[in-house]
């Protein structure tokens, strides 16, 4: 297929918008399958997977390409839920089109604001379907507004709908002035412009030419003559406002019931860009895509049971015949491209090779994972990685068995490979392994993978805070070991000032001895001792951090020191220190940004302050508000389930650490309580 022919458009939308039902409706009204799946029926081509089929929506980006008119178009369809917005984001990175489908029930959420800034950051061209018009309380009017109002007068409409709920009969179309009728079939039969929609298309003809010629000094310049732009003109004028950004077409129809979805497969092979349009994405290596050779971005990964990892690349140089060998820009090695393929859902049709501008997949290249390049040897030229979404909720993963225990570890990093938004830690202070994603479902959905594909059973529990303690007081004091077993004995004794530090010094030891008290293959004994004490607590079980340790003198014995003495006197200097340190709980405070409907911002800001929030301040996003906090940790844990049910889907957040501060005396007697309790 020559690129020019090829069209690569991405599915993106709100949660429950239609996007799985419209690329099922594209794949049957081109003729790729025999028949509509249903969602609710678990037999559609994109939710394929176990958790989506019992969750009846999508949780993974799914390839579901067709042929139109001569032209493949590669349709991306990925999940409108908050949680998988990863794969959302890395699919823009290989389309050139991100079509936003949009409920004309439900009209703009917040979840299609925050896609469309995702897009924008991309700079790929975007256009927008008005799906679900066939609903009550569907309104084309309105979910137009709402357009204009959040994404801008660059928003054109081509279309207008004939007939309103149950009575949707077909769109009319106003470029050339033509209606399409729709009775039960996929194709539209063409026909004149009914005379209940001849004013609303007459007066959005109008605003679209007025607005077209705008971009164009020719076309305005014959228009201020009284000469209109012709249909092609007008295709060739919208066509370049996608490529550039500054005209956004919006269509209409219903998936369901097949109305629109022809006259949107023209759409798209009729004004997408062609590959070559797209611009170039930032790049980690180089200053431009070569001339020649060959460079493909890998953008999702999946570990399949029976074939290994198979990766998914778009091709933005050059081409790939099938036994290439291609080197890995960013980890090095290099893989020879075995086993190329297209994939539509979970089917695979093998290929030949893969032209420019293309998308395909590549089955056993382990090494490689989602925001690699791919590159000819020799070549100076890697893609950035797409910049993901920081997690927002974590659990502690805890194996069933010791069977489980034994693959847990390979498992989870399996999981984390194949999904860049997932964040896999142990930690040491708590003695946990930690994982972290985008929200409740997202882990969910995580720990449902690590069973059905690599066979591991897991459970899960809300991590422990990881909070510290730091000082207010200070000390001097003798920490002294001394032990007499019969033979050689064991001698240190260690004189240590203890003083508090500013907030996020850490840790610092002072070596101010003088005259040889204690001898210096010593002193790192002591400064051993007083860390290990420390990162045991003193309070309730937390590191100690913000502290200084002096260390001005010493006693020891030519016999019976050595460096296990002196480990165990810079031990027991801390716990002297102890009663006069003045000791206090700090909590981890995050930064929180929460984007919600402006109708629901004061009930987020009274949920915020319930959690001893602090509100830093509020902007407006078109019609979203953010608010930006600070939040305790402990607070926080739960805020995907809690922000879900506030805003009803509504309302999605980002938080990341911010820093360290005092806990309230109420918060740190219950931490010291639970410390003292988990100890008996």
């Amino acid at each position: 297929m020559a690129p020019d022919r090829i069209r690569n458009v991405v599915l993106v939308g709100h949660s429950g918008s239609g996007k799985t039902a419209l690329a099922e409706a594209l794949l049957y009204t081109a003729g790729a399958t025999t028949r509509m799946g249903r969602i609710e029926d678990g037999n559609t081509v994109s939710d394929f997977e176990p958790e989506e089929v019992a969750r009846e929506s999508s949780v993974s980006l799914a390839m579901a390409p067709f042929e139109w008119a001569g032209y493949r178009v590669n349709v991306i369809d990925t999940p409108g839920f908050s949680d998988f917005v990863g794969d959302a984001r890395a699919a823009m990175r290989a389309a050139d089109l991100a079509l936003f489908v949009v409920s004309g029930v439900d009209g703009v959420e917040v979840q299609t604001e925050a896609l469309w800034r995702m897009a924008g950051e991309e700079g790929i061209a975007r256009a927008f379907f008005v799906n679900k018009l066939d609903r009550e309380r569907a309104s084309f009017s309105r979910t137009l507004a709402q357009l204009k109002a959040a994404f801008g007068a660059a928003v054109a409409p081509l279309q207008v709908p004939i007939g309103e709920e149950h009575r949707l009969s077909g769109v009319a179309q106003l470029p050339g002035g033509r209606a399409f009728a729709y009775d039960g079939g996929p194709k539209g039969a063409p026909g004149p412009v009914p005379p209940e929609v001849e004013g609303e298309v007459a007066d959005l003809h109008t605003a679209l030419v007025e607005a077209v010629v705008e971009t164009d000094d020719g076309l305005l310049e014959r228009y201020l003559e009284g000469a209109e732009p012709t249909a092609e003109e007008l295709v060739t004028a919208l066509h370049r406002g996608m490529v550039e950004g500054t005209a956004f077409p919006v269509l209409c129809g219903a998936a369901t019931r097949l109305v629109g979805i022809d006259r949107l497969a023209q759409f798209i092979v009729d004004y997408g860009p062609r590959p070559e349009e797209r611009p170039t994405p930032p790049l980690a290596e180089g200053d431009a895509l070569p001339g020649s050779g060959v460079v493909a971005y890998v953008f999702k990964t999946q570990s399949d049971p029976y074939v290994g990892r198979i990766a998914l690349f778009r091709v933005f140089r050059g081409s790939i015949p099938v036994d290439t060998s291609l080197e890995n820009a960013g980890r090095g090695g290099s893989g020879r491209m075995h086993n190329l393929f297209t994939m539509r859902g979970k089917e695979h049709q093998d290929l030949a090779e893969v032209p420019p501008g293309d998308i395909a997949a590549v089955a056993k290249l382990e090494a490689v994972l989602a925001g690699d390049t791919l590159r000819s040897p020799g070549l100076r030229v890697a893609i950035a990685p797409v910049p993901m979404p920081r997690p927002a909720m974590s659990v502690a993963v805890f194996p069933k068995s010791q069977q489980d225990e034994e693959k847990l570890s390979l498992a989870l990093q399996r999981a984390v490979d194949d999904d860049p938004t997932l964040h896999l830690e142990r930690r040491a202070d708590t003695n946990e392994t930690v994982l972290s994603g985008l929200g409740d479902t997202h882990l969910e959905v995580t720990v449902s993978r690590l069973s059905a594909r690599f066979g591991v059973e897991v459970e899960t529990a809300l991590p422990r805070i990881p909070y510290r303690e730091t000082i207010r007081g200070t000390a001097d004091v003798e920490g002294k070991h001394k032990k007499q077993t019969g033979g050689r004995g064991q001698f240190g004794v260690a004189f240590v000032k203890f003083d508090p530090l500013p907030a996020g010094s850490g840790y610092e030891f002072v070596d101010a001895v003088k005259g040889g008290n204690v001898p210096r293959q010593y002193i790192p004994a002591v400064d051993k001792g007083i860390q290990e004490a420390l990162s045991r607590g003193i309070l309730a079980g937390y590191p100690v951090v913000d502290i200084r340790a002096t260390l001005y003198d010493g006693k020891h014995h030519s016999v019976d020191s050595d460096e296990l003495s002196f480990r165990m006197a810079g031990i027991l200097a801390v716990k002297a220190a102890t009663p006069t340190l003045r000791p206090v709980l700090l909590e981890p405070i995050m930064k929180v940004v929460v984007r919600v409907p402006e109708d629901q911002m004061g009930e987020v800001i009274g949920d915020l302050n319930s959690r001893r929030g602090r509100v830093l301040g509020m902007d407006s996003d078109g019609p979203t508000r953010v608010i930006t906090a600070e939040v305790p940790l402990s607070e926080m844990q739960r805020y995907s389930i809690d922000l879900r049910s506030v805003t009803s889907g509504r309302g999605a957040f980002e938080m990341a650490m911010s820093h360290y501060e005092e806990a309230p005396p109420h918060e740190t007697q219950k931490v010291v309580a639970a410390s003292k309790e988990e100890k008996e």
